[in-house]
């Protein structure tokens, strides 16, 4: 199975690497100290990734079982993934101490894109024939 769908997981390692290298080039530019931040980018970066891989390989099972209940788990999925995310934001939201402005934008960008990832990938699982 990995074989087969091995240009999927590639498709998410490449996608990480552009991101992520996008992501402190933009930190980089704009000054943005990071040491503040309450998880650092490179753990989140590898929550998102671990999560991502996760729900795109459950989804590549359920293809192999069930092709018509993709698009559904692939939402199930998403939507106990948000639940997780929560409360992995649940302590930075609580921070009074400094500006969480640029870490909250931070957060919720890296979600948008991860989430917009994994949708490609389900586009593209859903538009092969079963």
């Amino acid at each position: 199975m990995f074989l087969k769908n091995y240009k999927t997981y590639f498709f998410l390692v490449v996608s990480l690497l552009i991101v992520y290298v996008i992501h402190q080039l933009v930190f980089y530019i704009f000054k943005i100290d990071q040491q503040l931040f309450y998880y650092s980018l490179e753990k989140l970066y590898a929550i998102f990734f671990l999560l991502s891989f996760i729900i795109i390989s459950i989804l590549l099972k359920i293809k192999e079982r069930n092709f018509d209940q993709v698009g559904m788990s692939f939402l199930l999925l998403t939507t106990f993934k948000i639940g997780f995310y929560y409360l992995l934001l649940k302590p930075i939201l609580k921070i009074r101490h400094y500006d969480i402005t640029i870490e909250k934008t931070n957060f919720f960008v890296m979600f948008i894109v991860f989430l917009a990832i994994e949708t490609i990938v389900t586009i593209r699982i859903l538009s092969e024939k079963p």
